[in-house]
């Protein structure tokens, strides 16, 4: 209104009277205000009214549900009475109006201060992306499913309640319009536990920690007795679910709803075009691996294995013979013509081996164990080292008695020229 007083970044202000305070955004965007906030502090010695002032229009002008739900909760919300007392303003948002009304005759002091990263904001946002693209196999951890429940029952106890007992309720359109207003009412407890949770912890303490701990070994109580999520059904509806909380998240974790409204889409494609980038990944290797120059390779093959390859690729080549000598294009009579043994030909395309049991005995007996052939291979290597020695022995002595003839050569011409 117009007998409000403006309020500033860096501004602090001491008054003593009833006044009310408006801080009016700036509507130029920027980027480096994504997780900004603006804290307003209001303290002083003496007990004061606290209360937001909304107007009625502005929730028949919300652009989305969450201003819209904003809207109706401050409409809700009661006059607080304290001592001190902060408010956090998001950069970009609406225009934030309160009126303090001070009980007695003190004064007061409202600072504004401006803090570049929230730490609450950046993590909304970032467990808004980690549960988003985490969503699919968190809704199967049977842990992630009672963390959940712990968290429902803590924050939304009447929603948790009415989840519980719906298989008392008979008919559906009782359960969702239970359900619509248990949403609300949680919706509201959670905006003035927001606003109060300063206060409740530093004068209540024991009585939030009691109801933590209470509804929290409850919740996991019955959580565990129902079990994990088992039907499909179940855990897509979940994963749903999971996606739709994400999606909150990042909302609430940034000050521009445009960012937001980008990352979210982002989020949509990036779940969508996972098959068809797979895809095209794989072309890509399949062509990639089509126009790239094989590397040769060489393997060195052990004694048994080129036993066993030979033995393999023999009988490949025979049948080969086979089958083309039995092909109508085989010039048959030339080959009998020419051949010492047409019979065992024949044999051997009509499938006889290819060596008569004469010639594998005959073999056997020559190069098989205890032949004569590895008799003779078996001498010769030892036999080859003994050899070497009286060899070198004997090459010595003929080169000694090659020397002395050369020292003995000269003498008789001596003489004879003499």
């Amino acid at each position: 209104g117009k007998n409000c007083s403006l309020l500033q970044e860096m501004d602090v202000i001491q008054k003593q009277d009833e006044n009310c305070y408006c801080y009016v955004q700036n509507r130029t965007i920027h980027l480096q205000y994504l997780w900004s906030t603006l804290q307003i502090k209001v303290n002083s010695r003496e007990k004061f009214w606290f209360e937001p002032i909304s107007e009625k229009n502005n929730c028949r002008n919300s652009e989305t549900v969450f201003e819209f739900a904003a809207c109706a909760v401050q409409i809700l919300w009661k006059p607080e009475t304290c001592t001190e007392t902060f408010l956090s303003i998001k950069q970009y948002g609406e225009d934030v109006c309160f009126k303090i009304q001070p009980f007695k005759i003190e004064p007061y002091t409202v600072r504004v201060k401006r803090e570049m990263l929230d730490g609450k904001l950046l993590f909304l946002f970032v467990a808004g992306i980690f549960l988003f693209h985490f969503a699919n196999s968190l809704s199967r951890s049977a842990k992630f499913f009672y963390l959940s429940g712990i968290i429902l029952g803590v924050l939304a106890l009447l929603v948790f309640v009415l989840l519980t007992l719906k298989r008392f309720i008979p008919r559906h359109s009782t359960f969702w319009i239970l359900m619509s207003g248990s949403w609300l009412a949680s919706l509201y407890f959670i905006y003035s536990f927001k606003e109060n949770m300063q206060w409740l912890w530093s004068e209540h303490r024991i009585y939030v920690l009691g109801y933590f701990l209470a509804v929290g070994i409850t919740s996991f109580a019955i959580c565990y007795q129902h079990g994990p999520l088992t039907t499909e059904l179940s855990v897509t509806l979940f994963t749903w679910t999971l996606q739709l909380t994400a999606f909150v998240l990042i909302y609430c974790g940034v000050t521009i709803p445009q960012v937001a409204y980008a990352v979210i889409a982002v989020s949509l494609c990036s779940k969508g075009l996972c098959y068809p980038l797979g895809a095209a990944c794989h072309i890509a290797r399949k062509m990639k691996n089509h126009f790239k120059s094989k590397k040769l390779v060489f393997k060195y093959l052990t004694e048994e294995e080129y036993r066993e390859q030979g033995e393999s690729e023999t009988l490949r080549a025979l049948e080969e013979l086979r089958s083309f000598c039995r092909s109508p294009d085989f010039p048959s009579w030339i080959a009998v013509s020419k051949l010492q043994a047409p019979h065992r030909f024949a044999a051997f395309v009509l499938g006889s081996p290819h060596i008569s049991p004469a010639e594998t005995k005959a073999h056997d007996e020559q190069y098989g164990i205890g032949s004569s052939f590895l008799e003779e291979q078996l001498f010769e290597t030892q036999a080859q080292p003994e050899q070497d020695e009286p060899a070198n022995s004997i090459h010595g002595e003929d080169e000694e008695n090659e020397g002395d003839m050369r020292t003995q050569i000269p003498f008789p011409y001596a003489t004879e020229l003499l």
